[in-house]
């Protein structure tokens, strides 16, 4: 028995070292949009949509948060409501008049859902053909419940003309507040960056694609060169699935800004090829409380098996690897500490220490104690739990659920 615990032991530690050499350095909390610089030698249009459903809750302070944004160009915000019964509609109108830019947003009555479409994708659409009268060089893409820094627009778009980027992303920083928060937050985005590692999102020739679905500006040609947001109409995890087709779109947008970088007229330079870059928000922030572990189980249940493209053989491979890599560590400590096996209590505690310090960065970033980055073992126990409870829902006809709507595979 002690020489096949050792043997578990030794494969996670390998995987663990891989992970840490190999991987990406997915671990890392360096890239950050407020690191870079903001200065424009342009003003590009840009168009905000925002999606809301029943969010009456949110949108005074994230509409606020929009419509006072320093960006000194042409900035309009179109919110669609999305049928909502909480009067969402009418606190915007009353939030842009408070703020005296009633004519800066448009608010547009969202119509019934086609089938064939998620809820919040069907009314991102209307937005964007809403908004497309005012031929905007670039659109925000964001959520009703993002509290935006008033740099934050202008920083995307430093970004985006500055490094000739299709789409820049933030993942802004979700509220981390209560003790469920504290405990299973920074892993939600530990594990993202491990599924999508920043550094290989960002480079063009690595075909790794992902974005947040929180705070996304993207450039109408790329939009459109990939067919509009059509192409992901029914996709549940949309902000990678957007990612994914701007990436792929990378020859044919090679292609076009050969022609565009001749064109001496074009006001600034319009991004080469489907280059993305994804990276983390220190000031911008999700309003949404996740203050209970049900709330955070239902977050991460709601995709998790779509993540994994519903086949079970990579849920099983989940249900295995995870244990694998996570808690086989702690568990050769205990049983080495309790068999008097020295070699196997060491080996686990070495593979422990090495998945904290792949998790500490996290933690720091997210400000909490660092006894939390200890815990990771427990944590992923849990995520383990609701990605299996993810699979469950799919196949009892759940899965998917969000604001009132179930939505099948696609």
């Amino acid at each position: 028995m002690g020489v096949i615990v050792l043997g578990l032991m030794l494969l996670s530690l390998t995987i663990w070292l891989g992970l840490l050499c190999f991987w990406g350095q997915f671990w890392r909390t360096d890239q950050k949009l407020e690191m870079g610089e903001t200065q424009l030698q342009s003003l590009p249009v840009v168009c905000a949509v925002v999606p809301a459903r029943n969010e009456a809750e949110f949108i005074p302070t994230s509409l606020r948060s929009l419509l006072l944004q320093d960006y000194p160009g042409s900035f309009n915000v179109f919110l669609v409501d999305d049928r909502s019964t909480d009067r969402t509609a009418n606190f915007a109108e009353g939030v842009a008049h408070a703020v005296g830019k009633p004519q800066q947003l448009h608010i547009i009555s969202g119509e019934s859902l086609p089938a064939g479409w998620s809820g919040k994708l069907w009314a991102v659409e209307q937005g964007i053909k809403s908004a497309s009268k005012f031929a905007p060089d670039y659109f925000l893409l964001t959520d009703a419940d993002i509290e935006h820094d008033p740099s934050n627009l202008r920083r995307l778009v430093a970004k985006a003309v500055q490094e000739d980027l299709d789409l820049v992303s933030v993942m802004v920083r979700l509220r981390c507040e209560s003790f469920w928060e504290k405990l299973l937050i920074p892993a939600f985005v530990f594990f993202f960056q491990k599924l999508y590692p920043f550094s290989w999102v960002n480079n063009p020739n690595n075909p790794t694609a992902a974005a947040a679905g929180g705070s996304i500006l993207i450039a109408r040609e790329a939009l459109e060169r990939i067919g509009g947001i059509q192409v992901i109409r029914q996709a549940l995890i949309d902000d990678c699935a957007l990612a994914m087709a701007v990436k792929k779109s990378r020859g044919a947008g090679e292609q076009r800004s050969r022609g565009d970088k001749e064109n001496k007229h074009a006001p600034y330079p319009m991004p080469s090829q489907g280059r993305i870059w994804l990276g983390l928000s220190t000031l911008t922030r999700s309003l949404r409380p996740y203050d209970s572990l049900a709330t955070i189980w239902d977050m991460v249940a709601r995709t998790a098996y779509t993540q994994l493209n519903y086949s079970p053989l990579l849920l099983l491979g989940t249900l295995v690897g995870m244990p694998l890599i996570y808690l086989v560590p702690p568990m050769c400590v205990i049983l080495g500490a309790v068999w008097g096996n020295w070699a196997i209590a060491l080996t686990g505690l070495l593979g422990w220490l090495l998945m904290t310090f792949a998790y500490y960065p996290t933690i720091r970033f997210y400000k909490c104690s660092p006894w939390f980055a200890l815990s990771l073992p427990a944590i992923a126990f849990l995520y383990t739990l609701m990605t299996l409870d993810s699979a469950l829902r799919h196949w009892q006809g759940r899965g998917g659920a969000w604001k009132g709507r179930v939505y099948p595979s696609p």
